[in-house]
């Protein structure tokens, strides 16, 4: 499957030394389109190893109990996987609307809202919000998506370090399914962090090599070509080779 990467162009005009250009800075993604193949299999060539301290377990069984307490659905794993089995069971058990409504719920009990509030008080959005906010993401955030890094891209103008990168996503790898990415972390964690925290955020997945960008201050496209992705083959929630898994 071939990936290509949709992008805004800005042009740049630099009046400097005879003869001499600025470089073109590098344009924001907005969304990574693949190619659906018929013959789109995922293949795991090495399984990501990732070992939990004891704030990522605390962390990783709160969400996963706030989950399951939303949903009234109980199952009886642990660790990581307790929560991805959560997590499969609502993508099971009820529409793309609905998957996304239990999530947003269950986030709001999992973060109490007048803590939430008071940062969207503090903090409106500026430079220095969107960078914090990337820098927080990859310190405290790490047990639920995998390894991740700021980086930087352009808004506004200027060069921002706003930009969360994650080399594979950790709930995408687990789950391995395209629904259930789009449905169950993208969509609500977009809506609840711009509506929680006043902080638009664009989520670009990339399916084929289970990488992310989370862009604080950009809003996701209206209509956002992730969301006709068709699934894995070897989607572990419906085995559904179709876009019938996330829509």
């Amino acid at each position: 499957m071939d990936a290509k990467l949709v992008t805004q162009h800005r042009s740049h005009v630099w009046a400097g030394k005879r003869g001499m250009h600025k470089p073109r800075s590098s344009p924001p993604i907005l969304a990574v389109l693949a190619r659906p193949a018929d013959n789109l299999t995922l293949v795991k060539e090495t399984p990501s190893l990732l070992t939990d301290n004891w704030f990522d377990r605390i962390a990783i069984n709160h969400l996963s109990q706030s989950v399951q307490a939303t949903t009234g659905l109980r199952n009886s794993k642990s660790g990581y996987e307790s929560l991805v089995e959560a997590a499969a069971m609502v993508s099971r058990n009820f529409d793309p609307i609905q998957q996304c409504e239990l999530v947003i719920e269950a986030l709001n009990k999992a973060f109490p809202s007048p803590i939430l509030s008071l940062i969207r008080t503090l903090m409106p959005q500026s430079k220095f919000t969107r960078e914090y906010f990337a820098a927080f993401t990859t310190l405290f955030f790490a047990w639920l998506v995998g390894p991740c890094k700021v980086i930087e891209s352009e808004i506004n103008g200027r060069r921002e370090k706003n930009v969360v990168h994650i080399k594979k996503c950790r709930f995408l790898e687990e789950s391995n399914c395209v629904g259930m990415c789009l449905n169950l972390c993208k969509n609500p964690s977009q809506k609840f962090i711009k509506d929680s925290l006043g902080m638009p955020v664009n989520m670009v997945p990339n399916f084929d090599d289970m990488s992310c960008q989370m862009i604080f201050g950009q809003d996701p496209p209206g209509d956002d070509p992730v969301l006709r992705q068709p699934c894995y083959k070897l989607c572990k929630a419906k085995k559904n080779h179709s876009v019938n898994c996330s829509i």
